[in-house]
């Protein structure tokens, strides 16, 4: 049994799901991942969002072999993804604070050094591209265009073949960054993070998600592990 109340499991509940989904690479598994926390009880020692991170990293571990461990992986999706703080990081993670801080610096490094990738930006707003386009150069990534609408989104995707699609979820105007993606993956398979202001919104699990979520703002280590993470789960997002 879970001693968590029920109104702080719910408030923990979309921004769990976006951490498990980071982790696995697939909406339905994170779900899965979730729903297995729960039934498995949480920790009483810890508020309710860091028991969920703190049962769901228990539950993954490494499949493969990676540049990245399952551990380094946890510690940058909670820092970075998650905005934990280290201290809060390093509770979830069950280790002392100058060990998960050698945790998390290494993988850090890890990062600068890895994942290149040709980038295709959907976003309606000039300024906010022109930032990304700034922090996606900045990560070591090429920009190889940037759509403002569905239909100018798709063109690029079909001309450019990008490594990742980056798009905003509200084009305004333009149209719905889900839905053009949507069309972009029935040609070719690309990892797709979405950036949106309101994740919690596309993380209900009441129907098909984004497995790779970013919330406004995000910083330059945000962007370079939730890439990693797109690009080396090897699963296309359905959405």
């Amino acid at each position: 049994m879970n001693s968590h109340s029920p109104t702080s499991l719910m408030a923990a509940l979309p921004f769990a799901r976006r951490f498990a989904r980071a982790m696995v690479g697939s909406q339905q598994e994170g779900d899965g991942l979730v729903a297995r926390s729960l039934r498995q009880g949480l920790a009483a020692g810890l508020p309710a969002h860091l028991a969920l991170y703190a049962s769901i990293a228990s539950l993954t571990a490494d499949t493969a072999p990676q540049a990245l461990s399952a551990r380094e992986r946890q510690a940058t999706l909670l820092t970075s993804l998650e905005g934990l703080t280290r201290q809060e990081a390093a509770q979830v993670l069950g280790l002392d604070d100058p060990d998960f801080d050698t945790l998390l610096d290494t993988a850090r490094k890890k990062l600068r050094q890895m994942v290149c990738a040709d980038v295709l930006i959907i976003e309606d707003e000039p300024v906010i591209a022109l930032d990304l386009r700034l922090l996606v150069t900045r990560c070591g990534h090429r920009v190889v265009g940037a759509a403002s609408s569905e239909a100018e989104a798709i063109r690029m995707a079909t001309e450019y073949k990008p490594g990742l699609i980056l798009a905003d979820v509200n084009l305004g105007r333009g149209g719905d960054g889900i839905t053009a993606v949507r069309q972009i993956l029935r040609h070719v398979s690309i990892p797709v993070i979405f950036v949106t202001a309101y994740a919690e919104r596309l993380l209900t699990a009441e129907g098909v998600e984004p497995a790779f979520i970013i919330s406004k703002p995000f910083d330059r280590m945000t962007l370079a592990i939730a890439t990693y993470q797109a690009i080396t789960a090897g699963q296309i997002p359905a959405v």
